[in-house]
C-alpha cells in the first residue's frame, strides 16, 4: 500500500472520496460507507440502522429488488452490505470495465430508496427471524449478553439487530426520517480500490451522488460506563459458552498497536497462551480465542471459549490465571517476536485483495480521517517492546473491570468476584 497510489478527495457536496490504484488487477471494489451505526439510533427505534440497510435493497425509484439482483448477476458482480455499531457499508466487487454500473447502482441505493409499506412489513418478518437465529446461535448470543451487561443502558450494549418489539414498531415515517437525517454527505465516504482512474471515478460520483444532501442531523454520542457484571444464563445446550472481558483502548489510542500485540499473545493465534494452555495442554475447549472491539471512545477485550458444562469453573480459573501471568511477568523476546511477526504477516495477507484493502481504507477514513500506509503500520508493530506490553497489560488487566457471561446448561453455577480477581 504505497502512499502515492492512495488519493483522498472531497466531492462538491461534501462526500469524502478515497481511491487506491492497483493496475495489476482486473477488478475494482467500491463501497459507500456510512459513519453511523446502531449506537447512533434512538433507543425507541433500536435496530433501525440495520433495518434501513435491508430496506435499501428492496427497491429505488429506478430499480426493483429483483432488478437490482439481476443487474448485479448480469455483470458477474458481488454486492453486499452490513451494519455495525458505529458504521455501515454498501459495496460491490466488479470487473474494472463494469465500474460505471457499480457506481450507478450503489449511488441509487443510498440516494433513492422507496420504503414501500408492503416491503417494510415483509422485511420486519425477515429481521425477526434473524433475531431468532441469534438466539439459536449461542456463540453469538453470549457476546450480545456480555455487551448488555458490560455497557448497560447504553447503545453499545444493545444488539445491532434491535429487539422484537422495536423492530415490529418501525414505520415508514420513522424510516424515512432516519434516512433523511443520516444518509447525508458529512456521514458518507466512497472508497474504491483496484484498476481504476481517480479522476474518471470522481466524475462518475459527482453525477451519481448529486442528490445526496450536504447537511443532516448529528446527535452527540456519549461514552459508556463499564459495569462489572457476572451473568449466568441457563439454556439447554450440549456445551457452555463463556465470555470474559474488560475495558480496552479506543480506535485512535496511541497504544493501539501495543494492544494488538497483547491480544495476539493472549489469545489471537494458535501459539497464544490461551490456545496452548486451555486447549492444547488441558483439553478444556475446542474453540478459545481473544479479540478486541475498538470504538470511537472506548473498547473491550473479550475472551471466548466453549467448554463442557462441568468445566466452566476450571476454564474461568485458567483464563484469570493467564491474565494475571501476562500482567505480572514480562514477556520474553522470542514470544514477543513471534506475536509481532504473526501480526505483520496477517496484516499483509489480509490486504492482498481489493475488497479487504477497500474495507481497511474505509475504516481509516471513518476513524482517523487519514490513511496509515502499510509501511507505517508495520513500523508501529515493530516498535512494540516488552515494556510496552507490561504497561498496557497493567492498565487493562484490572479486577475492577473484568466481567463474565456464561450461557449453557449449568445448574447452580455462581461466579464470585473473588473468582474474577486478577
Amino acid at each position: 500500500m504505497s502512499e502515492a497510489a492512495i488519493r483522498r478527495d472531497v466531492l462538491a457536496n461534501g462526500v469524502r472520496f478515497v481511491t487506491e490504484r492497483m493496475p495489476h488487477v482486473r477488478s475494482v471494489s467500491v463501497g459507500v460507507w456510512l459513519s453511523r451505526g446502531s449506537r447512533h439510533e434512538p433507543a425507541e427505534h433500536a435496530g433501525i440502522a440495520h433495518f434501513v440497510e435491508h430496506m435499501l435493497f428492496k427497491g429505488t425509484a429506478r430499480r426493483t429488488a429483483e432488478g437490482i439482483a439481476q443487474e448485479v448477476d448480469s455483470i458477474g458482480g458481488q454486492l453486499d452490505a452490513f451494519t455495525s455499531k458505529e458504521y455501515a457499508g454498501y459495496y460491490m466487487k466488479v470487473l474494472d470495465e463494469h465500474l460505471p454500473v457499480a457506481v450507478d447502482l450503489l449511488a441509487d441505493l443510498v440516494s433513492h430508496p422507496t420504503f414501500e409499506p408492503s416491503d417494510i412489513e415483509k422485511e420486519q418478518k425477515v429481521v425477526l427471524e434473524e433475531i431468532k437465529m441469534v438466539e439459536d446461535t449461542p456463540d453469538d448470543l453470549v457476546h450480545e449478553l456480555f455487551a448488555e451487561g458490560f455497557w448497560p443502558n447504553h447503545p453499545l450494549g444493545r444488539p445491532i439487530l434491535g429487539l422484537p418489539a422495536s423492530v415490529s414498531g418501525l414505520s415508514q415515517p420513522a424510516l424515512r426520517r432516519y434516512f433523511v437525517d443520516t444518509y447525508v454527505a458529512p456521514h458518507l465516504s466512497v472508497v474504491a480500490v483496484g484498476n481504476l482512474d481517480h479522476d474518471q471515478l470522481r466524475e462518475m460520483l459527482e453525477r451519481a451522488l448529486v442528490d445526496v444532501p450536504s447537511q443532516g442531523v448529528s446527535e452527540p454520542v456519549h461514552p459508556p460506563v463499564v459495569t462489572q457484571s457476572s451473568l449466568v444464563r441457563r439454556k439447554e445446550l450440549e456445551q457452555s459458552h463463556v465470555c470474559l472481558g474488560m475495558a480496552a483502548l479506543p480506535q485512535n489510542h496511541p497504544d493501539r498497536y501495543v494492544s494488538y500485540a497483547l491480544n495476539t499473545l493472549l489469545g489471537g493465534s494458535m501459539s497464544s497462551r490461551l490456545f496452548q494452555n486451555v486447549r492444547e495442554k488441558r483439553g478444556l475447549a475446542y474453540v478459545v480465542f481473544s479479540g478486541l472491539s475498538a470504538y470511537q471512545d472506548t473498547g473491550a477485550l473479550s475472551i471466548y471459549a466453549g467448554c463442557a458444562n462441568d468445566a466452566v469453573a476450571e476454564l474461568i480459573d485458567v483464563v484469570v490465571s493467564e491474565l494475571r501471568q501476562l500482567r505480572d511477568t514480562t514477556v520474553g523476546d522470542v514470544e514477543l517476536r513471534r506475536a509481532k511477526d504473526h501480526l505483520k504477516g496477517s496484516l499483509m495477507l489480509n490486504l492482498e485483495s481489493t475488497s479487504s484493502r477497500m474495507s481497511h481504507l474505509a475504516r481509516q477514513e471513518i476513524y482517523r480521517d487519514r490513511t496509515d500506509t502499510l509501511d507505517e503500520m508495520l513500523a508501529a508493530i515493530e516498535r512494540v517492546t516488552a515494556d510496552d506490553i507490561d504497561r498496557v497489560a497493567r492498565r487493562l488487566f484490572s479486577t475492577d473491570s473484568l466481567s463474565v457471561t456464561v450461557l449453557g446448561n449449568v445448574n447452580g453455577l455462581h461466579v464470585s468476584r473473588d473468582t474474577l480477581t486478577i
